[in-house]
C-alpha cells in the first residue's frame, strides 16, 4: 500500500511511507529522479526512464536498483490512483556517510503521484541567461537556480528563460530541451545538456518516419536563420517558442505538430 495525500501516493521502497522517514528527505541534496506523465496506467519511454534512473544511480551511489524492483514500485504507487496522473521516482541514499567507495549504503527509491500536467499551450517568449547547470547530464535535486532564473524572466516580461553557456552556444532552458527547426529538418542543440526522455522518445520516433535530423551548435546569431523553434519535457512533445532574447522566430506550427505526431507513434506501455 502506499500513503495517501490528496488521493495521490507516497511509496518507499515498495511500501507505505512513515512520516518520519519523509521528513530528512525535505533538505536532501543529494538525488537524481525522473518523471513522467501517466495515462490509463501507461507511459511512454519507460525503457529510457530507467536507463536514466542505472546510469545516475551508478554515477552517484556505485549502485543501481534493479529496473523491475522499480517498476513494481511504480505500480504500486498508480494502482490506486485516477487514470492520468503525474509519477516522479526519486533515488536517493539514507546514509549521509562516504566511505572509499562512496556513499555507503545502497541506494533508495521515493515514488510519488501527482495531479497530470500537460504543460503551458504557449507560445513562449524566453529570455536569455548565461548559465550551465551543474552535472548538466543527470536529472538532479536542488537546482534553486533555475526557478531563480525563470522568477527573473517572468519579472522582465517574459515566460521562462533559456540558457546560454560559455561559448555562446543555446543548450536548454529551466526545465526544458530546446529544439529547433530549420524548415526541413529537426535540430538539436550541440551542448552539454540533460537528454530528456520526451527528447529520446521524438528523436527515435522522427527516425522511424524519416524525418531528418542533425545536431547544430546554435547561437543568438545563428538562430535568426531557422524556422521555429520549442521547448520539450516530461509534460509535452513541443510548445512552440517564439522570442528567445531579442531574436523573434515564427510559431512554425507545422513543425509542432510534427512533435507531437513523432510523439505519440510512441508505443504507450503499462509499467
Amino acid at each position: 500500500m502506499a500513503a495517501s495525500v490528496n488521493s495521490f501516493q507516497i511509496v518507499l521502497d515498495g511500501r507505505k511511507a512513515a512520516p518520519e522517514e519523509l521528513n530528512p528527505l525535505v533538505f536532501a541534496g543529494f538525488a537524481h529522479f525522473t518523471a513522467n506523465q501517466v495515462r490509463d496506467g501507461k507511459v511512454r519511454g519507460m525503457d529510457l526512464h530507467l536507463a536514466r534512473l542505472r546510469a545516475a544511480s551508478v554515477d552517484f551511489f556505485g549502485a543501481a536498483l534493479p529496473d523491475e524492483s522499480l517498476r513494481s514500485f511504480m505500480r504500486i504507487a498508480i494502482e490506486d490512483g485516477s487514470c492520468e496522473q503525474s509519477l516522479t521516482v526519486t533515488i536517493f541514499s539514507r546514509s549521509g556517510e562516504f566511505t572509499s567507495a562512496g556513499i555507503g549504503s545502497e541506494p533508495a527509491a521515493l515514488v510519488r503521484t501527482g495531479p497530470p500536467s500537460k504543460g503551458p499551450i504557449g507560445p513562449l517568449r524566453l529570455a536569455v541567461v548565461n548559465f550551465e547547470r551543474p552535472l548538466p547530464t543527470v536529472k538532479h535535486v536542488g537546482e534553486a537556480a533555475k526557478t531563480y532564473y525563470l522568477h527573473q524572466a517572468v519579472r522582465q516580461g517574459f515566460d521562462d528563460a533559456a540558457f546560454v553557456d560559455r561559448r555562446g552556444r543555446l543548450s536548454e532552458a529551466t526545465i526544458w530541451n530546446l529544439v529547433y527547426w530549420d524548415g526541413e529538418a529537426v535540430v538539436w542543440p550541440e551542448a552539454a545538456v540533460l537528454a530528456g526522455v520526451t527528447m529520446g522518445v521524438v528523436s527515435r520516433q522522427l527516425k522511424r518516419l524519416g524525418i531528418p535530423q542533425r545536431r547544430e551548435e546554435i547561437t543568438l546569431e545563428n538562430l535568426k536563420h531557422l524556422q521555429g523553434a520549442a521547448v520539450m519535457n516530461s509534460w509535452t512533445p513541443g510548445v512552440p517558442v517564439t522570442t528567445i532574447g531579442q531574436v523573434v522566430l515564427p510559431e512554425a506550427k507545422p513543425f509542432i505538430e510534427l512533435l507531437h505526431k513523432a510523439y505519440i507513434a510512441e508505443p504507450a506501455l503499462s509499467i
